[in-house]
This record gives C-alpha cells, sequence and structure tokens, in this order.
C-alpha cells in the first residue's frame, strides 16, 4: 500500500471523531513526518487545502494552548446549490453537448469558458462568479478536455490478414537477402522564413523571427521530400523535388536510391520488395505507378514485388515512425529557407539506434494528369496474388521477342 492511500484511510478511520482544529493537526503532523512535498500528498489524502494544512503547522509550532472557538458541524455558508435546486440543472443544460447550437439558448457555438458560463446563468436568475461556476462544474462531473485520437474510421475486414501477408512476404525476402523498402511522400514545405513547428535553445529572448502569415514566396516555390526507408539496413534516402508528386516522381526517386545506395548494398539482388500506403503517387489504383515501375524493371533487370497498406492505416508504414519523424526532430524550430536547408537538414539526420540519411535534390519538372491507356496498360508484365490482388501484385521484365530484336539489328 502505497503512503497516499495509507493516510487516506487513517483519515478517514479518525475524521468523525475529531473537530475541525483536531483535523487540521492530524494532516500537519503527517506531512511534517514526510518532509518535503508531504503538504501536497496529505492534501490529496484528505481533500484538505494546503492553507489548511499550513494553519495546522502553524499551531504545531505555537507553544501556548490552543484557543479560539470551533465551528459546530455543518456551520459556514451553504452551497449555492442547496439554496438554490435549479442552479446544477441550468448548468448542465448550458454544457451538455446536446445543446449545443440551439437558437433558445445562451450559448451558442461558443467556447464555453468558466466566465461565459456565468454570464449565461446570470441571465437565468443565478448570480455567481467564474471560479464558482468551475466548482459546480467538478460537481457535476465536467473537466476541460482536449480531443483524443483514437477513432480510425472505418476498418477494412482484411486489415490484420494483409499486415500479416506484408509482414510474411518482408520476412521472406529479408531472409534471402532481398531488399525490403517503405516508400512515401513527407508532407510539402513551403520555402522561407515561415514557422516550423517545435523549438530549439537560443539565447534567451532572441527566437527566431519569421513571417506571421504562412502564404507561399513564388520566387522560392516548396519542396516535395520523397522518402525511401532500407528496413534491413536502417538507412534512409529522401529525393526533394520542386514541382508536382506524381508517380514519374516517386519511381525516379526510387532509380536514385537504386543507383546511389541500393545496387552497392545489394549487388547480387534479383528481387526488391516495396511497402508503400494505397493513395498518393505510389497508389494501388494509380497505372501510372505501375508503368513507370516496369520502367524501373527493365533497366534494372530486377522483379518489383508491392504491398500496399490497407486503406486507413498509413501510420503504420515503418518509413512515418522511423524516418520522417527523424527528420522532424531534425529541422524542429528551424525556419526552412531554401530547399539547399532542407536537403542539409536532411541529410544531417542520424539516431543513436544507427540511422543514416542521403538527399538528394531533384530539379526535373514533371507533368501532371498522365493518362495510360488500357492497352499500354495491359502490356505491363504484371503477376497479382492469390491475396488482395489489387494491394499486392509483382511486376516482372517483360519478355522479349527475338525475332523483332533480330530484325531491329538487321534494320
Amino acid at each position: 500500500m502505497d503512503t497516499e492511500n495509507a493516510i487516506r484511510l487513517r483519515f478517514l478511520a479518525t475524521r468523525d471523531h475529531l473537530d475541525e482544529r483536531q483535523r487540521r493537526l492530524f494532516a500537519a503532523s503527517e506531512a511534517r513526518a514526510l518532509g518535503y512535498g508531504g503538504m501536497a500528498l496529505v492534501a490529496r489524502a484528505t481533500a484538505m487545502a494546503p492553507s489548511t494544512i499550513a494553519r495546522g503547522l502553524l499551531d504545531l509550532d505555537e507553544p501556548t494552548p490552543l484557543v479560539g472557538t470551533i465551528r459546530r458541524p455543518g456551520a459556514g455558508r451553504p452551497f449555492l446549490a442547496e439554496g438554490c435546486p435549479t442552479l446544477l440543472a441550468d448548468l448542465r443544460s448550458l454544457v451538455e453537448p446536446a445543446t449545443m447550437g440551439d437558437p433558445m439558448r445562451a450559448l451558442l457555438w461558443v467556447s464555453k469558458s468558466q466566465e461565459k458560463l456565468a454570464a449565461a446563468l446570470l441571465g437565468m436568475g443565478h448570480s455567481l462568479c467564474a471560479n464558482t461556476v468551475g466548482t459546480l462544474l467538478e460537481q457535476i462531473g465536467f473537466r476541460r478536455q482536449a480531443n483524443r485520437k483514437t477513432r480510425e474510421g472505418t476498418s477494412h475486414p482484411d486489415r490484420d490478414a494483409q499486415f500479416e501477408y506484408i509482414n510474411a512476404t518482408a520476412q521472406a525476402f529479408e531472409e534471402q537477402n532481398e531488399p525490403v523498402i517503405s516508400v512515401d511522400t513527407k508532407k510539402k514545405e513551403i520555402l522561407g522564413d515561415f514557422k516550423n513547428g517545435g523549438s530549439d535553445y537560443r539565447a534567451t529572448g532572441c527566437p527566431d523571427r519569421v513571417r506571421t502569415h504562412d502564404f507561399m514566396d513564388k520566387e522560392l516555390g516548396k519542396a516535395i521530400p520523397h522518402g525511401i526507408y532500407d528496413v534491413s539496413a536502417n538507412a534512409g534516402w529522401v529525393t526533394v523535388g520542386i514541382d508536382h508528386d506524381t508517380a514519374e516522381f516517386a519511381v525516379n526517386s526510387l532509380r536514385l536510391w537504386w543507383e546511389k545506395m541500393g545496387c552497392c548494398r545489394y549487388p547480387k539482388a534479383t528481387r526488391l520488395l516495396i511497402t508503400a500506403d494505397g493513395g498518393g503517387s505510389n497508389g494501388s489504383r494509380l497505372r501510372l505507378w505501375k508503368r513507370e515501375l516496369q520502367s524501373f524493371v527493365e533497366e534494372t533487370g530486377m522483379s518489383v514485388t508491392v504491398c500496399h497498406y490497407p486503406p486507413g492505416t498509413s501510420k503504420w508504414n515503418k518509413i512515418e515512425h522511423r524516418l520522417f519523424c527523424q527528420i522532424s526532430q531534425t529541422w524542429r524550430g528551424k525556419p526552412l529557407t531554401s530547399r539547399l536547408a532542407i536537403v542539409e537538414l536532411i541529410g544531417s539526420t542520424r539516431t543513436t539506434t544507427g540511422l543514416t540519411v542521403r538527399c538528394e535534390l531533384d530539379t526535373r519538372l514533371y507533368a501532371k494528369a498522365i493518362q495510360v491507356s488500357v492497352e499500354e496498360f495491359d502490356s505491363l508484365n504484371i503477376e497479382r496474388a492469390h491475396f488482395h490482388p489489387d494491394w499486392n501484385y509483382t511486376i516482372h521484365p517483360r519478355i522479349r521477342d527475338v525475332n523483332q530484336d533480330h530484325a531491329a539489328i538487321v534494320a
């Protein structure tokens, strides 16, 4: 049993046999015996005000006999709710969620501060201060509550099965020393002296001065970081684009990663596993994503297997909590004034667990709304898995026609 519960039990056992002063002395003696922090602990255990316990400590130090009157039980100012039976019911009607927006109510779609509630109660004939409103709210079970992210929306019935499929596939690739990567695009960043989330150490009273409004500077533009996280090597690659987040841009980022990092780390690789979200530039329904992957497959000679996460589960993508969050920590509180600053900050990201990150700027321009015809899409060499073929598929190099190649050489 902890100390606070022990004090609470002793106090409850003797409270009804002690008068006002004796209860005060009891709490003061417990606080003094505990030493530093004892007053706060005893206040929680006995529900007595710290000021009352402080007076008890003064009484313990007073050598003269204790004199003075002791209030009889029930003395003191009566509770407001006792003098006005409708007070709590009126207050509850103001704070109940069901009454928000009712045109007949005094509060209409506003923040329910204690001051506003006190003003509304005054209109109902109850005169009380804002602090008293706070006390009454606790009595009826209301406290200020912040939003809590717990609801994920409708869950796909095959969500857990897809997670198990991804884990099993990744484990099989790693056992054969084949690369497994997680890909995604980080939040677009506007460039300039704009406020960036988080804080960093600076001299007292000398914060970075940034703009009040976050309107994009057309001359500086924006930055689009596309990341690739190598699960086995605990290494990241980020391509910072300047134009649009398209499937061409995403696959070109993959191509740069393979040329600069992947082929050196996996020289004997014949297959590549990509885990990705179900939407965005690498969406499971995007024809352009698959067409660009086919081009990458033809260039490298590797087969590429893609496993998409189910809808509403993008936060489980490993790149989110192993790479992107570390980048956000690196540049917290620092205005992203240029693309060079972004590249340097991302490239300097390190962790004690061994994460390293390389970053490169991609200055190419990517067209939007590129259409892939049905004929072109049907020409892709896609092998779909038996389980959720829309989420899981492998793109193989296309088989060349030897006769056509010979004819091309002769021509």
